[in-house]
C-alpha cells in the first residue's frame, strides 16, 4: 500500500474536523442528548467509516479496503466494553448528565493521540522484528481468556472505579475545587488557579484507554500492518464512541454476552498472530530459523467475516437471553 505524505494530512484533518464538529455542535452547548440525536450521530460515524472505506478501494485496491473494514469492525466492538469503563469513571466522578459529552469528547481526543504513539512504535516493531507477532498472539489469547473467565464469573453491577496511579498523583499535586463548576476544567479564585473535578474526569478517561490500547493495537496488527490504516480504523471507531455512549448506554446491561464474543474475536487474531508470525519466522530455535510453510494462512476476508458473523450471534444470543431473564422476572 502507497501512502503519500497527504494522505496522513487529510487523515488528521479530517480526525481534527470531527471533533470540531463534536465540539461545536454538541460540548459547547451542554445536554444530554436524545436517544434520536444519538442514534442519527452513530449512523453519521458509521457511514463516514464506510465512505472512507470505499476511498481506499477506489485508491488502493479491495484488499486494504477489507483490511480496513476488518480492522474497524474489531475496534468498534472493542470499544463498546470501553463503554462499561466509562460508565463507571462518570458515576464515580458523579459527573452531571449535561457535562458528559464533554468529558467524553475530549478524554476520547486525549485516547487517540496515545494510541497514536502506541501505532507508530507498533509499526516499527513489526516492520523490524516479526518476531513480536508471537508476543503480540500470545497477549492476545491470554486477554481473551481473561476476557471469557470474568464474563462466566458475572460481574457486580456496583463495582466501583479504582484511580489509577496517575490520577491520584494529579490530585495530590494540583489544587482540585470541591465541586463541579458548570463544565470548566480551571478555574480561578482568590488569586490561585485551581483544576476541577472535570479536568480530573477527562484525564481519567483518556488514561483508562490505555489498558484497551494494550489489547487493541495488537488486535488489529493482526488484520493489517499498515499504521496509516490502523491509525484510521481508530479514529473512526473512537470518534463515533461518544454517541454510542448515550445510544446503548440503557442497553449496555443487555449484551450479557458481549465478553464471550470479544473473547472470541481476540483469540482468533491471536491464533492469526502467530501463525503469521510462523510464516515470516526468523527465530533460531524454531523450524532452524526457517518459516514454517505448512502454517495456515487466513486471508483478511475470513477475518472480516469471522468478526462480523461473531459480533451478530453475540448481540442476538445476548438480546434473546435478556428478553427470557425478563420474562422469568415478570412471570416471578
Amino acid at each position: 500500500m502507497v501512502i503519500h505524505p497527504w494522505a496522513w494530512g487529510i487523515l488528521a484533518l479530517a480526525a481534527i474536523g470531527l471533533v470540531v464538529i463534536d465540539f461545536l455542535g454538541h460540548a459547547r452547548n451542554p445536554h444530554p442528548p436524545t436517544a434520536v440525536e444519538a442514534a442519527r450521530w452513530t449512523l453519521f460515524y458509521v457511514g463516514l467509516a464506510g465512505l472512507f472505506g470505499v476511498g481506499i478501494w477506489l485508491t488502493n485496491g479491495g484488499l486494504y479496503a477489507q483490511e480496513f473494514y476488518a480492522g474497524w469492525a474489531m475496534e468498534w466492538s472493542l470499544s463498546v466494553d470501553n463503554l462499561f469503563v466509562f460508565i463507571l469513571i462518570l458515576k464515580a466522578f458523579r459527573v452531571p448528565r449535561e457535562n458528559q459529552q464533554k468529558a467524553l469528547l475530549l478524554g476520547i481526543v486525549i485516547a487517540l493521540l496515545l494510541r497514536l504513539v502506541f501505532i507508530l512504535l507498533g509499526a516499527a516493531l513489526v516492520s523490524r522484528f516479526s518476531w513480536v507477532f508471537f508476543i503480540f498472539g500470545l497477549w492476545l489469547l491470554w486477554t481473551a481468556f481473561s476476557q471469557i473467565r470474568e464474563t462466566a464469573r458475572g460481574s457486580d453491577e456496583d463495582e466501583e472505579y479504582h484511580e489509577s496511579g496517575f490520577i491520584r498523583a494529579v490530585r495530590r499535586v494540583l489544587p482540585i475545587t470541591d465541586g463541579f463548576i458548570g463544565n470548566r476544567m480551571l478555574f480561578r479564585h482568590g488569586g490561585r488557579t485551581y483544576i476541577t473535578p472535570m479536568l480530573v474526569v477527562v484525564l481519567a478517561l483518556g488514561s483508562a484507554d490505555l489498558m484497551f490500547a494494550f489489547d487493541s493495537i495488537p488486535a488489529i496488527f493482526g488484520i493489517t500492518q499498515q499504521a496509516f490504516l490502523v491509525f484510521a480504523c481508530n479514529v473512526f471507531a473512537l470518534m463515533g464512541l461518544r454517541q454510542l455512549f448515550f445510544l446503548v448506554d440503557a442497553l449496555l446491561s443487555k449484551l450479557v454476552y458481549l465478553g464471550y464474543g470479544l473473547g472470541v474475536i481476540l483469540s482468533f487474531i491471536g491464533i492469526k498472530l502467530i501463525l503469521e508470525a510462523l510464516h515470516a519466522n526468523t527465530l533460531p530455535f524454531i523450524n532452524g530459523g526457517s518459516g514454517v510453510e505448512w502454517a495456515p494462512e487466513i486471508s483478511v476476508s475470513v477475518s472480516l467475516g469471522v468478526i462480523v458473523v461473531t459480533l451478530a450471534v453475540t448481540v442476538v444470543a445476548s438480546l434473546i437471553r435478556s428478553a427470557m431473564d425478563e420474562g422469568d422476572a415478570h412471570g416471578n
